[in-house]
């Protein structure tokens, strides 16, 4: 199996960074396909604790080759800044690379996002502000520049200059505001253009022939299933595909079968950003347990809205992303509790359903809950299933009974080698 995809069973925030850190010990190459710098994914190895936003998870790996393919929104500002702050471990063209094919996320990307977050007052859709809805929309519309064309400053300086004709049409006469200058963009491009030009190279004739040779590819997704731009909770997802089917166009060897999927799942439910949250818990109800699950710090300055799992929505997630195998993550988290719920089902129009419906009807869906016996004991030193506690095993044997899909993996702490493999 050379190829495999981890990816997000529910809205993200399930813990994929710190299982590609784990498994990339066995894969040779890791490659972001989709997303920003709206990414985040925490790492805790020996080397430190890691914050990535852009960087593949891989990065704390010797000898794997990390890279941002071309389906990623390339945010040089941040990606400068991100490998300057690595401390511990260290980042070259040796183990980082960037598809010459990658689009720039640029400073009116996220100028725009933040404009149109404010337009919207409080029927907004819940944006990071990073730029990712502005960015793929030019994308789409083949107005953003690619990371190959530094290499082409006579051609780089023409494209600019067509660009910001076109965007000030809309910084002007839609928002009203300070028009972009094509100096300005010039001199934000040459202050990191020449840091990361030494990463740009052609990745697709790389992988090529890294998988003729039979290397060992992970591909990394940002974000879950739910927030996917076609079969996530629409209007409130990302813009681009988060599904393990977009992977190999992501990273640019669109002719490569996925021959692995593993989703990643969370022993409880957390959403960042907006939408229809069926099992969120509010006001103190959800205080107490977001602080009992360490969840009480503000992600990117947003409250991380959290609840029981909710079993409809994780199978419809393991369904579209066709996952082969499960990563439960925080089951930990969970062992001060009496009795743990969980949402089995919806109730809507009076009806209880347990596949997931349109999502214009979520809003008027409520969860229909069961409850197990929680376990009361501390499970973060646990590496062998089994030694886990009997409820332990009995959530996690629920829990995949519902979703269909058998879970390999479970995590006990944040720590690299705080896992239970299972099978």
């Amino acid at each position: 199996m050379a190829c495999t995809a981890l990816v997000g069973i529910n809205w993200g925030d399930e813990g994929k960074g710190r299982m590609v850190d784990l498994l990339a010990e066995a894969f040779d190459i890791v490659v972001r396909f989709q997303g920003g710098a709206n990414a985040g994914h925490k790492i805790i190895n020996q080397y430190g604790k890691f914050d990535l936003h852009l960087l593949p998870s891989g990065v704390c790996r010797p000898g794997v080759v990390n890279i941002l393919g071309n389906g990623v929104a390339l945010d040089l500002e941040t990606l400068v800044n991100e490998i300057k702050d690595q401390k511990g471990i260290e980042i070259t063209p040796d183990n980082l690379m960037i598809s010459e094919r990658a689009s720039l996320l640029l400073p009116w990307h996220k100028e725009i996002d933040v404009l149109e977050e404010a337009r919207l007052k409080d029927k907004h859709d819940g944006s990071t502000k990073q730029g990712i809805a502005p960015f793929y929309s030019d994308k789409n519309q083949k107005k953003t520049i690619l990371a190959g064309e530094l290499f082409y400053p006579d051609r780089l300086k023409k494209h600019v200059k067509e660009l910001c004709a076109w965007k000030n049409l809309t910084l002007e006469k839609i928002y009203g505001v300070k028009p972009a200058s094509e100096k300005e963009v010039m001199t934000w491009l040459n202050e990191y253009c020449e840091q990361v030009k030494p990463y740009i190279r052609n990745t697709r004739d790389y992988l090529i022939k890294a998988e003729s040779d039979h290397k060992r590819i992970l591909f990394e997704a940002q974000l879950g299933a739910l927030r996917d731009l076609d079969f996530g909770i629409y209007p409130f997802t990302t813009s681009v595909s988060t599904l393990a089917s977009y992977a190999p166009i992501g990273a640019g060897v669109p002719g490569v079968e996925v021959d692995r999927v593993i989703g990643v799942i969370k022993a409880y439910a957390t959403c960042l950003g907006d939408g229809p949250f069926v099992t969120e818990y509010t006001g103190k109800k959800g205080d107490a347990f977001r602080k009992m699950c360490g969840e009480d710090e503000p992600e990117g300055g947003r409250t991380v809205r959290i609840g029981p799992i909710d079993l409809v929505a994780s199978k419809y997630g393991t369904e579209v992303q066709a996952a082969t195998e499960l990563a439960l993550t925080k089951l930990d988290m969970l062992s001060d509790l009496d009795e743990i719920p969980l949402c089995v089902g919806y109730k809507l129009n009076g009806q209880v359903i347990t596949d997931m419906p349109f999502p214009s009807a979520l809003g008027d869906c409520e969860p229909v809950y069961e409850t197990m016996k929680g376990w009361k004991c501390n499970i973060s030193t646990v590496r062998n299933w089994w030694d886990l506690p009997e409820e332990a095993k009995a959530y996690v044997n629920r829990i995949e009974h519902a979703v269909g899909c058998v879970i390999r993996w479970i995590s006990v702490g944040p720590e690299r080698h705080s896992i239970i493999r299972r099978g």
